[in-house]
């Protein structure tokens, strides 16, 4: 045996062997298929879709994300390196404004402020004048350039339509990186002279490796001209040429995307305002997105799992019902024919009233005719003695009386098939069905209440079927009370055609999973009592008969109430239906 041939659904292999004009209405397989793959793309669609935009979105997140992390790293970053200079600026032009041309032409003076320059902010290494030819008059420093003429280069060209100047990093004498700061004072005689200082990168260096990059990323400064002017883990030591190109000018702060050696890197950049430099942060963009693909690798198991899943519970489901519409049709089927059969004995009953009455017409004939006999029998002198006559008259007589016991019985079979209407008082049916059960409720303490509003009116119905549907319903309730339990009546007018009725107790109750069964036939809570399952059942297609309808609230422990609403007249009747609802 296969696996499939254990798991195959019935209705796989289905084919309609019904006879007669009865058929099965469906292709359950085809039904089964469509089915699986309508529910399945209804399901899968949405789920497929909402996994790739949240995909794509959580990727374009992550990616901003990354360029604000890096944008703001940048300008943080720049805001320090601004600051930086500004304070070393600041810091000269003070010197500047608290001395005079002729205080800074005295070499002692200009040692002391050199000396309190590296107290204060250290990276200072020497501190010079020039004046406006470009020659530098007083130098204090490690080196030997009082009398050094500037006025070839292009910083002190600058300078002379400037305030400030800033300069690359560069070796010069001292063959190690440094760069300078200069700044114009304008005399009143309308010359000039400058004081220009020498400041170690080592300050840079620290400050810019105090920066925590992440993705395995770096940050550093260059020029214009792509010569780094601090170290770089990435691309080497100070004065290097990165392998990039620098990006374009710009005011703010900007963060692209570059390709280096097969590697892509997200860089931010910010020109550093009044300084050649560039400050400029790499990243790995592949390190920078490994929790991301760690996630995406999570997001893809998850997404496969909740197919297969889907698909189970699609395929499980699905063969689940097509199974029940399958048995429910062949259960239609079934029950057509027990209905073609009811109907048979229908057709039995109303041809067993038109016997019965026949035959009731010449036994009523017979039967006088017989005491005729025996009464001329009676009063003759030589027959009256003779018992065999008379007891060939009883006989007759007897087979009579036992014909019409059987035509009676016939009639009375006839006679429950239809519907008998008349007008009726609902308290008064009430309080006859509630007499039968006195007895009962008096010895179990059971408190019962009738309330019939003044403005119900008499109602045309069917009085036989109006008492076995309350005395159902009351019997039912009386089983669910306990001693001293207490059962309502109430009867009102719900509108212009209809009354309600409300039989309520206090009883035990009925669970929420057994309410939509109740009125199935066969389906009883008392099993172990006795309980058939067709007393709801059959009260339920006798309120259809009458015209009504019943509903049933109920929560256990607190009781159960019945609501069974009436019409006031029947235009007709329906014929007495031969199966009882499913569910209630």
């Amino acid at each position: 045996m296969t696996l499939w041939s254990s798991f195959k659904p019935a209705f796989w292999d289905h084919e309609d062997v019904a006879s007669g004009p009865y058929k099965h209405l469906f292709n359950f397989r085809r039904m089964w298929k469509l089915a699986v793959f309508s529910t399945a793309a209804v399901a899968l669609a949405p789920l497929i879709f909402m996994t790739v935009v949240d995909y794509n979105v959580n990727q374009q997140a992550i990616e901003s994300d990354i360029y604000y992390q890096t944008a703001r790293l940048v300008s943080n970053t720049r805001r320090s390196i601004s600051f930086f200079l500004s304070e070393r600026r600041s810091a000269l032009n003070f010197i500047d404004k608290d001395n005079s041309y002729q205080a800074l032409g005295d070499p002692l003076r200009v040692t002391a402020l050199l000396e309190n320059l590296k107290k204060g902010f250290g990276g200072f290494t020497d501190l010079g004048v020039i004046d406006d030819t470009g020659l530098q008059h007083t130098y204090v420093g490690p080196y030997n350039l009082a009398g050094k003429n500037y006025s070839d280069q292009d910083w002190f060209k600058e300078l002379r339509s400037g305030e400030a100047h800033i300069s690359d990093v560069f070796l010069g004498l001292r063959q190690q990186p440094h760069l300078v700061v200069s700044v114009k004072h304008d005399l009143p005689t309308g010359c000039f002279y400058v004081l220009r200082a020498s400041i170690d990168t080592q300050q840079f260096n620290d400050l810019i490796s105090e920066v925590e990059v992440s993705g395995k990323g770096d940050i550093f400064l260059v020029n214009t001209e792509g010569v780094l002017q601090t170290a770089s883990r990435l691309f080497g030591s100070t004065l290097g040429r990165i392998p990039v190109t620098v990006p374009a000018f710009s005011d703010k702060t900007r963060v692209l995307e570059i390709k280096s050696a097969g590697e892509e890197f997200i860089t931010g950049y910010a020109y550093i305002s009044g300084t050649p430099f560039v400050l400029m942060a790499v990243k790995k963009k592949s390190e920078l997105l490994k929790p991301w693909n760690e996630t995406r690798k999570k997001l893809v198991v998850f997404l496969v799992l909740s197919i297969t899943t889907i698909l189970m519970v699609i395929l499980g489901v699905s063969t689940y019902l097509v199974n029940q519409i399958h048995a429910a049709d062949h259960k239609r089927v079934m029950t057509l024919h027990k209905v073609e059969y009811a109907n048979k004995m229908a057709s039995l009953g109303r041809l067993s009233a038109g016997v019965a009455h026949e035959i009731n017409n010449p036994l009523a004939i017979i039967n006088e005719k017989a005491g005729l006999i025996k009464d001329l029998i009676s009063l003759r002198n030589e027959t009256a003695a003779d018992d065999k006559l008379l007891g060939l008259a009883d006989s007759v007589l007897a087979s009579v009386e036992r014909c019409a016991n059987v035509t009676k019985r016939l009639l009375s079979f006839a006679r429950h098939m239809d519907v008998r209407l008349q007008p009726l008082d609902i308290e008064e049916i009430l309080r006859e069905v509630l007499g039968f059960l006195g007895r009962e409720a008096e010895y179990r303490s059971i408190e019962v209440h009738v309330a019939v509003n003044p403005d119900v009116p008499k109602i045309e119905s069917d009085r036989g079927r109006l008492q076995e549907i309350f005395l159902n319903l009351f019997n039912n309730a009386f089983a669910a009370l306990g001693d001293g339990g207490r059962l309502d009546v109430t009867a009102r007018r719900s509108d212009a055609q209809s009354i309600t009725v409300n039989v309520r107790d206090t009883g035990c109750g009925i669970a929420q999973a057994d309410l939509k069964r109740i009125f199935e036939p066969f389906f009883s809570t008392k099993t172990e009592r006795g309980g058939t399952g067709l007393g709801l059942s059959i009260t339920y297609g006798l309120v259809q008969e009458i015209g009504g309808d019943i509903s049933v609230e109920s929560q256990v422990g607190q009781g159960t109430e019945f609501t069974i609403r009436l019409p006031l007249t029947l235009e007709s009747v329906r014929k007495p239906k031969h199966e009882s609802p499913v569910g209630g």
